[in-house]
């Protein structure tokens, strides 16, 4: 499946503003069209429904043409992209080809995109990504309540990656974190899934995922955000015939934490 870059940047290029201007008859855009691109996303942006509240003081309704530049020429599908900057731009960007948000554009996505076929235990495999991104969702909404036997089914309980994910819950547990759900507040996203190692007993899934989480601390009411884009990589082993996720590659791990560590 195509990254989500790739599916912004087709879309861009697609866009009826875009293909009926000069940019439309030039297979190979320059900076001067990249400058052109800005001022046709400038004046769409600042016609947006989305962007006639506080919104548009939060995200701005410009996207200069270096920024554009740097996203249609570099490949990002091996990257891991958190900084805010960039997704206020994809947001933007998302914005401007007629969705509310990143958010929303990957839901889009989501809902067009049929899951691949594959063997039943790579199917398995597959599904096990997403069953734990619903888990630790959920594990999330139990905040405080410190619930990791909510993972049993699907990692292994002497894993290193459960003992990471434990040590680093705890602490937002410890400090009564909440996470805010109403109105949707907090959600997520899995939108795509390709497999790295197809093994007997050993498969690497790699998928990219969105995480936009809001917690509110108990007693002050202090808001702490998670929102993320990132590619993230799992290990998922066959032991005595059981399958379930043995590792986890997350750059952003522990990040909350880290954080409130450099607050405190």
């Amino acid at each position: 499946m195509k990254t989500i870059y790739n599916s912004i940047r087709e879309e861009v290029v697609k866009h009826s503003k875009v293909r009926n201007s000069v940019l439309g008859n030039v297979n190979e855009w320059k900076r001067s069209h990249y400058i052109i691109l800005s001022e046709i996303i400038k004046d769409e942006l600042s016609e947006a429904e989305e962007l006639k509240g506080g919104k548009k003081f939060e995200i701005g309704t410009t996207i200069s043409h270096v920024t554009l530049q740097r996203f249609f020429e570099n490949d990002y599908q091996d990257k891991t992209h958190s900084d805010l900057r960039f997704l206020k731009t994809l947001d933007k960007i998302c914005i401007f080809l007629g969705y509310k948000d990143l958010n929303d554009y990957i839901l889009s996505v989501r809902h067009k995109q049929p899951r691949q076929p594959s063997s039943d235990d790579l199917s398995l495999a597959t599904q096990m990504v997403y069953d734990y991104c619903a888990v630790a969702f959920e594990f999330y909404k139990q905040f405080p309540n410190h619930h990791t036997e909510l993972f049993r089914e699907l990692v292994f309980d002497d894993s290193p990656f459960l003992e990471r994910a434990s040590q680093f819950s705890k602490e937002l547990c410890d400090k009564d974190f909440h996470l805010v759900t109403k109105n949707n507040r907090s959600n997520y996203e899995v939108f795509d899934i390709h497999v790295v190692t197809d093994e007997p007993d050993k498969k690497i899934l790699e998928s990219q995922e969105f995480w936009n989480l809001l917690f509110k601390v108990g007693e002050t009411g202090e808001e702490h955000f998670v929102n993320q884009l990132s590619t993230q990589i799992y290990f998922i082993k066959k032991i005595d015939n059981t399958w379930k996720i043995w590792d986890n590659y997350n750059p952003d791990a522990g990040r909350l934490n880290k954080k409130i560590e450099t607050m405190s």
